[in-house]
């Protein structure tokens, strides 16, 4: 098997290993780069390498090719990580932008290896699933999920309050609860796209609720019941927003220090998009909902300012 390479080619296309990251981040179109783009320049830095290591480990699992193969490139990344931690110098660019933030905001390492983890549960145990596609998991157990959106969500939260300076109990309460809101609502979003490649993320309670027997994605997308499956779901996510909005006024009223008001941005843009997911309905998935640059970007302003609009 080759050597797994740590660099995708997009990512050493800039200069700086900084300049990189941001690079990535820019290009992806994420409604994290606005709220990001927002914040001074060391802050900023981080969280794009921290996006930039989200993006990277996330098309390891994502992209085509075999089990074994996108295993060993995972692995790679949790010795490059864990050689980070030892002191040893970086051998990729990323790797170098991650080691900057590391060693600037004291960023948990448990935090970056559950990123690792969480895309492991995107990669099948077998040879995939039989059409060319990825794979990945399938109806799973409401637990099994709430478990991947604690690594490959709540661990993000959990990394941003650090470059936020907010780590009190109440914040990272708030960051977790808002990581699983984003990633579930990230699922309703990305029902069709997450079908392409084999992969369904409603949980097999909801499914069973609905009375769908089927964990094949393309069998529930057409299934006549999947309005209730989303909804049940989609007030799962509204229960974490709302989980999260209270934590966050809970370390207001304590007077805890810190700036989460890129945070609080992600929130409200999240929620938006929830919203408007909810009001198109499930039956005509292929009609994507957005929440656009400019509107990103005039709330992001808005809560770097102190004033957020509503949700």
């Amino acid at each position: 098997m080759p050597q797994p390479s740590l660099d995708s080619t997009q990512s050493d296309t800039a200069g700086s290993p900084a300049a990189a990251a941001a690079a990535v981040t820019g290009r992806s179109g994420s409604t994290f780069y606005w709220p990001m783009l927002l914040l001074p320049r060391s802050k900023r830095a981080a969280m794009f390498a921290i996006y930039a290591f989200c993006r990277r480990i996330d098309d390891i699992a994502d992209e085509p090719g075999e089990p074994a193969e996108k295993r060993a490139a995972l692995d790679a990344w949790r010795t490059e990580i864990r050689g980070l931690y030892a002191g040893g110098a970086p051998s990729s660019s990323l790797g170098a932008a991650l080691k900057g933030a590391i060693e600037r905001y004291g960023l948990p390492r448990g935090e970056l290896e559950a990123l690792i983890d969480g895309m492991a549960m995107d990669i099948p145990a077998d040879g995939g699933n039989g059409t060319g596609n990825s794979g990945g998991m399938t109806g799973p157990a409401l637990p099994t999920l709430r478990l991947y959106c604690r690594r490959v969500a709540g661990a993000v939260g959990m990394l941003a309050i650090r470059v936020f300076d907010r780590a009190d109990a109440s914040t990272e309460a708030f960051a977790l609860a808002l990581g699983e809101a984003l990633q579930l609502t990230n699922i309703l979003r990305d029902l069709t796209e997450d079908a392409g490649i084999g992969r369904l993320y409603l949980p097999r309670e909801l499914l069973d609720d609905a009375g769908i027997g089927s964990s094949d994605p393309a069998t529930v997308l057409a299934h006549p019941n999947l309005l209730q499956a989303c909804e049940a779901l989609a007030v799962l996510a509204e229960e974490r927003f709302a989980e999260a909005r209270r934590a966050l006024a809970e370390g207001a009223s304590a007077g805890h220090r810190g700036s989460l008001w890129a945070a609080v941005a992600m929130m409200v843009l999240y929620h938006r998009l929830l919203v408007r997911l909810r009001a198109r309905g499930w039956r005509d998935l292929d009609r994507r909902v957005r929440v656009g640059k400019r509107e990103c970007a005039l709330v992001a302003v808005r809560c770097a300012l102190g004033y957020p609009p509503a949700a």
